[in-house]
Parts: structure tokens; C-alpha cells; sequence
């Protein structure tokens, strides 16, 4: 029987867990994942491969805190699913804006380059810039402001 634990001070580390986290990491594209267990924590994390930016932070917004409908951009109500839709990488919740009041991050017929943040994913409490694939035109914007997404529901799109 072989022991899959490290010991370092007082603190058991379970090898075998923490190689199982790394796996889901992969699997399923999250970039951190935390498990605690009594006084144990055990929290995984990578760098994303292409970072567009500085890693920025976000207060999630206040759900009664109203936001100014002139913040926002002008969304397009059931458009055709579009070949140059940016689609969501997770499941989430939606932000047009860094903040609640805030300054959208783009509008329909703004011109965007390469790799400018178009909107805001938040997943488990991690806000995740959602990026320009290519330099193009905002044609649609297909979500509102703090809706729920789904894995792979089209976000916006850019031609």
C-alpha cells in the first residue's frame, strides 16, 4: 500500500487530490478551483495562456442598485445567430459594464481591436473578461446586462 501524501509541518497534502483538481482545471477551463475540508484548504490555480490585460477585479454588482438605462448599450432582440457571434466559454452571469452606473465596455457600431474586453463573465465569484477575438465592427449585442448565460450561448458579435 503506497502513501499519497506529502508532509510538510503539520499539514497533510494529498497528492492525489491535488492532481485530480489540476485535471479538472483542464477539463473544464476554469482557472482556479478552491476545496476545503475541516481546517484543510487546498486551492488550484493557473495563469491564463493569452491575457489581453492586467488581471482586473470586480465588486459584483448591488441586485437593487438601478442602472442608468443611458449606460447601456443598445441591444438587438432576437437577431440570427451569426457566424462572427462571441460566444460565452462558461456558464455565468453576464456585465456589460465593470461596475453598476459604469460606462458599457462597447456598443452596437463601435469599431473593437483584437483582444479589447467586450463584456464580463462572472462565474463562482471570478470575473472573466470576455475579449475581441479580431479587430472588427460590434454588429449585435445578443445579452442584457446581468442575464445568465450559458456555455457557448452567442454574447455578441463582431464582424
Amino acid at each position: 500500500m503506497t502513501d499519497n501524501t506529502a508532509t510538510s509541518g503539520a499539514m497533510r497534502i494529498d497528492v492525489d487530490l491535488v492532481r485530480q483538481l489540476a485535471e479538472m482545471l483542464d477539463a473544464t477551463d476554469l482557472t482556479e478551483i478552491e476545496v476545503e475540508d475541516g481546517d484543510r484548504k487546498i486551492r488550484i490555480a493557473r495563469k491564463a495562456a493569452q491575457v489581453a490585460a492586467a488581471p482586473m477585479h470586480y465588486a459584483a454588482p448591488a441586485p437593487a442598485a438601478p442602472v442608468a438605462a443611458a449606460a447601456l448599450p443598445e441591444i438587438v432582440a432576437s437577431p440570427a445567430p451569426s457566424a462572427n457571434a462571441v460566444k460565452s466559454p462558461m456558464v455565468g452571469t453576464v456585465y456589460l459594464s465593470a461596475e453598476p452606473g459604469a460606462k458599457a465596455f462597447v456598443g452596437v457600431g463601435d469599431r473593437v481591436a483584437a483582444g479589447e474586453t467586450l463584456l464580463i463573465v462572472e462565474a463562482m465569484k471570478v470575473m472573466n473578461p470576455i475579449v475581441a477575438p479580431s479587430a472588427g465592427t460590434v454588429k449585435a449585442i445578443l445579452v442584457e446586462n446581468g442575464q445568465p448565460v450559458e456555455f457557448d450561448q452567442p454574447l455578441v458579435v463582431v464582424e
